[in-house]
């Protein structure tokens, strides 16, 4: 019985294990690169909660004056007490609802009225974090300040003074944190921390991308504190 004639190996397998060795590579690529993207992120996002929740107060103020981003009476309640204190010569409370007056700042956080008349600046133009550092860069500006105290909460200090120090180079920041009202709170209490600092970093991560693709004029309006 004859032989059956084997055919032989033509180009076309040749060419498709070359393919599916290329395929497999790109794949294996691909993967890395993902998994080097969830590692600097994840990464950064962990030392974005460290630097937020063991954030302290400077011990030695030197600066000239205060401002306090707002976002919440609290914020406001302790840069008040530091212009009490003589942290700075005034004070300036940016991003103020517009329909929030002066007189109804100082009932909530009480205080000295002679001093809040004298010494504190109500500024409503911010709607946003870069809002902000536009607005205290005015007031800086006009008061010929060099060195600046900055009141924000602890999670959104670093987004803060990143913007600041982006818009005003020239200005020395030294940022004064509001820690979190109950860092020992419920789990429940705790997921919410979590919440916040996860879309704090993206704002964060946001900022960076706008500063240095120089977009920032586009920043977001309103994005809150």
């Amino acid at each position: 019985m004859a032989e059956r004639e084997r055919k032989p190996h033509g180009k076309g397998g040749s060419e498709r294990g070359t393919r599916r060795s290329a395929a497999g590579r790109l794949a294996r690529l691909v993967a890395f690169l993902l998994l080097l993207i969830v590692l600097v992120f994840g990464g950064g996002f962990v030392a974005f909660c460290y630097n937020a929740l063991t954030a302290r107060p400077p011990q030695i103020y030197e600066t000239d004056a205060i401002v306090v981003l707002t976002g919440g009476s609290r914020r406001i309640e302790e840069a008040f007490a530091l212009l009490e204190a003589g942290a700075g010569e005034r004070l300036l409370i940016s991003g103020v609802n517009p329909s929030t007056t002066p007189e109804s700042i100082l009932n909530v956080i009480g205080g000295d009225s002679q001093l809040f008349e004298c010494c504190v600046d109500v500024g409503y133009e911010a709607l946003d974090t870069y809002g902000n550092a536009v607005e205290t860069r005015k007031w800086i500006e006009e008061h010929d300040y060099r060195r600046i105290l900055v009141v924000t909460s602890a999670y959104h200090m670093q987004r803060g003074l990143f913007e600041l120090r982006h818009i005003d180079p020239d200005t020395v920041f030294v940022g004064y944190p509001v820690p979190f009202s109950d860092q020992d709170a419920s789990w429940r209490q705790s997921l919410r921390y979590l919440r916040i600092l996860g879309s704090e970093y993206m704002k964060f991560l946001g900022a960076h991308l706008r500063a240095e693709t120089g977009l920032s004029a586009l920043a977001p309006a309103g994005e809150g504190n």
